[in-house]
């Protein structure tokens, strides 16, 4: 079983900036795909981007490639850099860990594990 603990969410207004973190209970780099969703109210969950577990690839959803970018801080941390936020941005986000295979990465049912979510809110 692996826990996962987002941080980072907070009030900020259009254009600016936010580092959402991840940190895992035990080791995710080579284990486990690392994956963002977001939440709005009244919408199903969206796919945000996704880290590979072997060479750090990743990949995003259209509407946030260019602003956002995940990386890996350490074993058991994954950062999501959003810039140039947008009130369309405001959701909770969640970071999840599982094994999908690379053309399903965006399917939130293949993920085992998942945090209780961040909030971010783009105030403009």
């Amino acid at each position: 079983q692996v826990s996962l603990e987002e941080s980072g969410g907070q009030l900020v207004q259009v254009g600016e900036s936010l580092r959402l973190s991840c940190v895992a209970s035990e080791r995710t780099a080579n284990s486990y795909v690392v994956a963002w969703f977001r939440e709005a109210p009244g919408k199903e969950r969206e796919f945000v981007g996704a880290l590979r577990r072997n060479g750090g690839h990743t990949t995003y959803a259209d509407s946030v490639k260019g602003r956002f970018t995940i990386s890996r801080g350490t074993p058991t941390t994954v950062y999501l850099q959003m810039n140039s936020l947008t009130p369309e941005d405001t959701a909770t986000y969640y970071c999840a860990a599982g094994r999908p295979i690379t053309g399903a990465m965006n399917n939130p049912s293949l993920y085992y594990y998942w945090g209780q979510g961040t909030q971010v809110t783009v105030s403009s």
